[in-house]
């Protein structure tokens, strides 16, 4: 993928403050600006880091998953998405039709699964859950308790370490407070244009 220039991301970084790994999120923000990206700021607490940066996405990627190893002392897998890619993402809905009572997970991948991982999820126990995959987004329709699903464990089995889920109203709330200014600093870069 080519450089995209400075562009704002979320980080979505995966197995942050669980499993007993606490890491506090004024750190969370120093260590991003140890590696010199600009503008950091974090989301709640589940390991959700907004930054700009110029260069290649998987670049990115990689090089953010190395310096949290270095500075933490385990690895840590960071998703990036754009602003634009959340909006799709948020916008995309797979199910239709009376959703009261249900939760919305996302699971954010590195790549759209290949046909052995389209098998894998196609298997799971779904009993009244829905799974729907889109390019590099799994989504997961939860009926009731998280708890108490059978395909909890199993999905979490299949993702394994190469993604990380988020309930689609912290994307939606990312995208509320965030959103906009993205936006509005696209829109102020086109009026400065000498024409």
């Amino acid at each position: 993928m080519p450089s995209l220039g400075v562009v704002q991301y979320v980080a979505f970084l995966r197995a942050i403050n669980v499993g007993g790994h606490v890491v506090k999120m004024d750190r969370l923000r120093t260590i991003f600006e140890a590696m010199r990206l600009r503008n950091v700021e974090t989301f709640i607490a589940s390991g959700n880091v907004i930054f700009e940066a110029a260069g290649d996405p998987s670049g990115l990627e990689r090089r953010i998953e190395k310096g949290l190893a270095a500075a933490l002392g385990y690895d840590v897998e960071v998703f990036l998405r754009t602003f634009d890619e959340l909006s799709a993402v948020a916008a995309h809905q797979p199910f239709v039709g009376a959703l009261d009572g249900c939760t919305l997970f996302v699971v954010f991948l590195k790549e759209a699964p290949g046909a052995a991982a389209r098998g894998q999820y196609g298997a799971l126990p779904l009993a009244d859950d829905g799974l729907h995959i889109n390019k590099r987004e799994v989504y997961w329709l939860r009926r009731g308790s998280m708890t108490d699903s059978p395909v909890a464990v199993p999905l979490g089995k299949v993702v394994g370490k190469t993604g990380t889920m988020r309930n689609v109203t912290t994307v939606r709330k990312l995208l509320a407070k965030y959103g906009s200014e993205v936006r509005n600093a696209g829109r102020a870069t086109k009026a400065r244009r000498p024409k």
